[in-house]
């Protein structure tokens, strides 16, 4: 009996060193190492009207990140109600460009270099100014135009209810 179970162990024995060595070998081919991704910051983005301090609620907030001259893509963000948008997936030691659109406000755009795990941006929009001229000093001049869509006024027909009825005559027999 201790023949078979001497047999029956050294056969156990090579199994398990045939298939620790295959593992080892198929192990150093078998996809790519693991890469860890690099460390990334929490950016936090207070929208604010600059002529009263509100917040702006649903600003779109696009941070465009970018790394040795390499863009990282984008991502647009829109601020709560109290006019904060929050990201945490902008690598750290890159810079990124801020974006912010809002109705009725001028668009801001702005580089800023994300070099600590945490960084806090105050954003003061401002009414849309009136357009700048080589020709002329305008600066500081508002906009003659309201913000929002501007469309002309047209005249309106009236309508079939309020028209006055016009009549035919009837012929006589």
């Amino acid at each position: 009996m201790s023949s078979r179970r001497t047999v029956w162990s050294s056969f156990v024995l090579v199994a398990c060193i045939a298939l620790f060595a295959s593992t080892q070998a198929f192990g150093q081919y078998r996809g790519r190492k693991y890469k860890a991704p690099p460390p990334t910051s929490h950016v936090e983005v207070q929208v604010f009207k600059k002529y009263n301090g509100k917040p702006i609620p649903n600003a779109a907030v696009v941070f465009n990140p970018s790394r040795d001259g390499k863009d990282l893509g984008n991502l647009e963000v829109k601020t709560d109600p109290n006019g904060k948008a929050a990201i945490d997936v902008i690598p750290t030691g890159s810079t990124v460009r801020v974006q912010v659109i809002a109705e009725g406000f001028s668009t801001f755009g702005q580089d800023y270099v994300i070099d600590q795990p945490s960084k806090e941006i105050d954003i003061s929009m401002l009414r849309p100014q009136a357009q700048i001229s080589a020709y002329e000093d305008n600066s500081g001049k508002a906009s003659q135009r309201k913000p929002g869509v501007q469309e002309p006024i047209r005249p309106t027909s009236p309508s079939p209810s309020t028209a006055p009825a016009q009549t035919s005559p009837v012929p006589q027999l």
